[in-house]
């Protein structure tokens, strides 16, 4: 029986749609093939990213200067009294006698490129990782740029301009503004929710002052987190921690949110706060904080709140991936330690110096946590609370970011 013609010319397209599409998807196997998994480790201090592997023994793949253009963007600096006035104060307060030249840092989808935020210079840029050159740069509003956070996607960055009050999301191949949004004093920690539906920026207020007493706690500015809608950056609601705080009669603690983690489904939020030795739990859909962690004190730690570095006792925290425990970074305590999410009692103090973020490993079996103090980053198995390895990088590691390089990537000449 003959074919019908409409059927024929159905036929005939599927066939030419097959044969379009099937080098595509081979491709794009390909591609992703051809990309592999690793850790950014920012060293805030020196300006370089080490490139180690994201489990395991954490060995180091290679390194890059995230400052090639470092003669340039200091004459400019050099040549603007406000600008120069800017970068003195960002060496001698946040920086503790040091510049700033790496904070955050995330690769592009396809492992081409690293995009990082460099406080002193108040910009964002993308680095090329095969030839170490600059793709583009993003002056940010104001004098310093700080924490970013990538869109679940990985096109969109949005990084907090800590002076300007301001949140930049760019997009992250171009380096093109997307959006902005305003939030509260010195915005800091940026979350996008898993469906990239929405942005959380938690503002900390002035943490380089010394009125560090509970009583003068009005003077470190206006901190609250602020929830934006990720398309059209509309601010949707904002939360003050202070009334929760005061709720459950915590009314010296600081209401300054600091490193923050979702659970796995996002109802709750455990986040810590200036000064605090600990962490709390905040159910989203109450609005309410519902349990209070409170971690061991170091014996040698002073309690003398001017003495801790940014007025963070406490600053990093993860989760594993299927929510059954915390990571927690002590950082003015010397320790890290594990934290089992549903008894909130903690495992092996595990010593660690100076430590300042936590995040997972790539296979999700350990919290891999940086130690500014002693220049390196170390694993902490998520089963035992045990220490795994430590591997050295270099001069003050910061954020430590999940991403992709090729995967016969090698670093750049310099």
């Amino acid at each position: 029986m003959p074919v019908p013609r409409t059927r024929h010319l159905w036929a005939m397209a599927a066939a030419v749609v097959l044969t379009v599409t099937a080098p595509a998807t081979t491709a794009s196997a390909a591609d992703a093939a051809a990309l592999r998994e690793v850790l950014f480790v920012a060293n805030n201090w020196d300006g370089t990213a080490d490139v180690i592997k994201s489990s395991g023994d954490l060995a180091k793949i290679g390194r890059v200067n995230v400052i090639p253009d470092k003669d340039a963007r200091m004459a400019a600096i050099n040549a603007d009294p406000i600008k120069w006035i800017y970068f003195m104060a960002i060496r001698n307060s946040v920086g503790e006698g040091h510049d700033q030249f790496a904070d955050d840092m995330y690769s592009t989808p396809d492992g081409k490129s690293v995009v990082v935020s460099r406080p002193s210079f108040a910009d964002v840029v993308s680095i090329d990782l095969a030839s170490g050159s600059i793709n583009w740069r993003f002056p940010v509003s104001g004098y310093r740029a700080d924490h970013m956070a990538v869109s679940p996607d990985g096109t969109r960055v949005a990084v907090s301009a800590s002076t300007a009050n301001t949140v930049h999301v760019l997009n992250i191949d171009t380096g093109k503004q997307l959006g902005s949004f305003a939030t509260g004093d010195k915005p800091h920690e940026n979350i996008f929710t898993k469906d990239g539906k929405y942005i959380w920026n938690m503002a900390i207020g002035d943490v380089n002052t010394d009125s560090d007493a509970p009583w003068l706690d009005w003077t470190k500015g206006d901190r609250h987190i602020t929830v934006v809608d990720a398309t059209t950056y509309k601010q949707v609601k904002t939360i003050d921690m202070r009334d929760k705080l005061n709720a459950i009669g915590l009314t010296d603690y600081s209401d300054a949110v600091r490193p923050a983690v979702f659970s796995p489904d996002e109802s709750k939020l455990y986040f810590q706060v200036s000064f605090f030795n600990g962490f709390f739990e905040y159910d989203v859909a109450t609005d309410k904080i519902t349990r209070t962690k409170t971690l061991p004190k170091n014996p040698a730690t002073s309690d003398d709140r001017t003495t801790m570095v940014n007025d963070s006792r406490h600053h990093g925290i993860s989760m594993s991936p299927d929510g059954s425990k915390l990571c927690v970074a002590g950082t003015m305590d010397d320790y890290a330690t594990v934290v089992n999410r549903t008894t909130l009692q903690e495992g092996p103090l595990v010593a660690a110096s100076k430590p300042y973020w936590a995040t997972v490993s790539g296979d999700g079996k350990s919290c891999v946590v940086s130690e500014s103090g002693a220049d390196q980053v170390t694993a902490i198995d998520f089963a035992t609370g045990q220490k795994t390895v430590s591997v050295p990088v270099g001069d003050h590691p910061q954020r430590v970011r999940l991403g992709h390089v090729a995967a016969d990537w090698t670093s750049p000449s310099s």
